[in-house]
């Protein structure tokens, strides 16, 4: 394929995940956490949402590829693997809130975080439920997706859930929180830890309303989302920068991050900062499969690090149009991410 720009691919990178349908939940840290970040409180983020496996039917042949993936599993993948290279900034690896079931699938999760010693002592097991799946069907080249309900990480034990440091990065999406079970351990992560929510938007029928969407806001510290979801989700505004800070605003934020498909991204703050980044080109594509998540995954490197937000929105572009490269959403080579740490020794 030709090169191209990566965020124009946006609905093909993003997982399949979905806002919750589960109870409120009530407000939180938001523009506080932003003078709570510490490298103290902030050197291991908390992940919390789904691992799942995408599987593919070939059109022709039937057969069934399976890919593991899930949003906030490939966000912790990556914010592990650049806590593995070396740099004098180096931060610590995250740790994932997740539930699999006690199933080859699950086995085969736990398996894959072991290999890249990823931390798994939040991973919970779950003896009724089976590990999440996506079934992805292709009809004449377009993907069609059914997200499977009653799934292991719709059922993430609140008892089992630490309570988080002040101030401390909590990354969630939506998918995780569509059960009552899930939601409930997320509220629990938020209301009593006190964290600073950065909350990943992916509006995903059938799984979302705008009022549930907007308990998961409410009172977050940080949002991304793209140009549709902010039309749908945000107060009238006669620009795209008008109606970002009015989402900011009625809603405690301290930034908001808006991918803008072939027109790049922004970065709107609390403190009026407005910021426009032009997508880049891509000379080499392989798929967009997860080059949402590791646009994440760099944007929260760089609030940990205390990169300036044009430095923080030039390096997660530069990474995600990288990944657009490769087969898949993430990668098992570290030469892979120490060449972007090498390049990014400098704050």
């Amino acid at each position: 394929m030709a090169s191209q720009d990566w965020l124009a691919l946006t609905a093909l990178s993003s997982q399949r995940s979905a806002p919750s349908t589960g109870p409120q939940l009530g407000r939180g840290n938001n523009r506080a956490g932003m003078d709570m970040m510490t490298p103290e409180t902030l050197q291991r983020p908390i992940i919390f949402g789904e691992v799942l496996f995408d599987r593919f039917t070939d059109e022709a042949s039937g057969q069934v590829t399976e890919v593991l993936g899930g949003a906030p599993f490939n966000v912790a993948w990556h914010l592990h693997a650049f806590a593995q290279a070396p740099g004098p900034r180096r931060v610590q690896p995250p740790r994932l809130i997740s539930r699999v079931g006690r199933d080859s699938l699950g086995t085969r999760i736990l398996a894959a975080m072991a290999e890249q010693d990823m931390d798994t002592s939040l991973v919970q097991q779950d003896d009724r439920h089976p590990t999440g799946t996506v079934e992805v069907s292709l009809r004449q080249g377009e993907p069609s997706y059914d997200i499977l309900s009653e799934r292991a990480y719709d059922f993430i034990d609140a008892t089992a859930v630490p309570k988080v440091a002040p101030g401390t990065l909590l990354y969630h999406g939506t998918l995780a929180a569509r059960h009552c079970v899930s939601a409930a351990a997320l509220r629990q992560l938020r209301d009593n830890g006190e964290p600073s929510v950065f909350v990943d938007v992916n509006l995903r029928a059938p799984w979302w309303t705008t009022e549930q969407v907007a308990t998961l806001i409410d009172g977050a510290t940080y949002i991304k989302l793209n140009a549709d979801e902010l039309a749908i989700l945000a107060p009238p505004g006669d620009s795209l920068e008008a109606r970002a800070r009015a989402l900011i605003d009625s809603n405690g934020l301290s930034t908001a991050f808006i991918t803008l498909g072939a027109e790049g991204a922004l970065a709107v703050t609390a403190s009026g900062e407005c910021l426009r980044l032009g997508p880049p080109r891509v000379e080499r594509f392989v798929d967009a499969v997860g080059a949402g998540d590791g646009f994440s995954s760099v944007l929260i490197l760089g609030l940990l690090r205390g990169w300036p937000l044009q430095l923080t929105l030039e390096r997660a572009q530069a990474f995600a149009s990288a990944i657009v490269g490769q087969r898949g959403a993430t990668s098992r080579e570290p030469t892979f991410y120490r060449s972007f740490s090498e390049q990014w020794i400098a704050p």
